[in-house]
C-alpha cells in the first residue's frame, strides 16, 4: 500500500489552498482503494460562516474532499497526473447520506473505492469517518475529459 505526504498529493491534485481537502494519503492500492487524511481545523475559511455559534464542517466540503481522494485514486490507477490538457470532472452522486457532524479538531478519514471504471468514466463508493463514527457517505462519479 503507497502512502503520499502533502508533496505527492499535490503532485496528483489540481486544488491548492483554501480548496485542497486532503492532508496525506495513508494508504493506496491502485485500481482498488484508497485511504486518506484531511485534518479539521478551526482555521478552515468556512467555519467563521457555518455556523459561528457551532462551527460544522459544511457537507458539501466533505463530498468534496471524498471526490478528491477519488480523483488521487483515479490519477494513480491509470499511472496519470493531472495537467493543464486533462481535469478529472465531478459528474454524478448517488446515495449521499450525512450521518453525524465533522467539528474543528476532527480527523476526518476518507475512504474511496472503485465500482467500475469504462472509457473515462469512474465509479465510486466513498466514506467518510471521524473515529469509528461515519460522518458521510455516497456514491459518486468523475470523468477524465480533457480541458
Amino acid at each position: 500500500m503507497n502512502a503520499m505526504d502533502i508533496k505527492a498529493v499535490m503532485d496528483h491534485l489540481p486544488h491548492r489552498y483554501p480548496f485542497l481537502l486532503i492532508d496525506r494519503v495513508l494508504a493506496l492500492e491502485p485500481g482498488k482503494q484508497i485511504l486518506a487524511l484531511k485534518n479539521v481545523t478551526i482555521n478552515e475559511p468556512f467555519f467563521p460562516g457555518h455556523f459561528p455559534h457551532h462551527p460544522v464542517m459544511p457537507g458539501v466540503m466533505v463530498i468534496e474532499a471524498l471526490a478528491q481522494a477519488a480523483a488521487i485514486l483515479a490519477f494513480r490507477s491509470g499511472e496519470r497526473r493531472p495537467d493543464d490538457s486533462t481535469v478529472l470532472y465531478f459528474v454524478g452522486i448517488d446515495e449521499a447520506r450525512f450521518k453525524s457532524p465533522v467539528e474543528p479538531g476532527d480527523q476526518l478519514t476518507l475512504q474511496a473505492r472503485i465500482e467500475r471504471h469504462l472509457k473515462g468514466i469512474w465509479k465510486f463508493s466513498t466514506e467518510a469517518r471521524v473515529g469509528e463514527r461515519i460522518a458521510a457517505e455516497a456514491k459518486m462519479m468523475c470523468a477524465l475529459r480533457n480541458a
